[in-house]
């Protein structure tokens, strides 16, 4: 299957392509180079990790050491000592 490069630098996927990875408007392509030089084309995943950057907060500040142990023990300790609730 042969494509042309046009002027703008985009190509036309032929429609035998688009049919074998069941491509349809708006869906993303994947290119990834090999070490002989060759392009394997693929249909990107819904999601990958590089869309999803940004999704979630950062957090205002880092948070120390000791603060991160404070949370673990007050985890653990919450654990151990789930409230009684019967009779209160």
């Amino acid at each position: 299957m042969l494509s042309t490069l046009t002027s703008k630098s985009q190509i036309t996927l032929p429609n035998e392509l688009r049919k074998l990875l069941e491509l349809k408007p708006g869906d993303k392509i994947a290119f990834s180079p090999t070490q002989e030089g060759q392009i394997v084309v693929t249909k990107a995943n819904k999601a990958s990790f590089a869309t999803l950057r940004g999704l979630l907060p950062q957090p205002n500040k880092a948070h120390t050491i000791e603060e991160m142990n404070q949370a673990i023990v007050e985890a653990v300790v919450g654990k151990t000592n789930p409230p009684n609730h019967a009779g209160s």
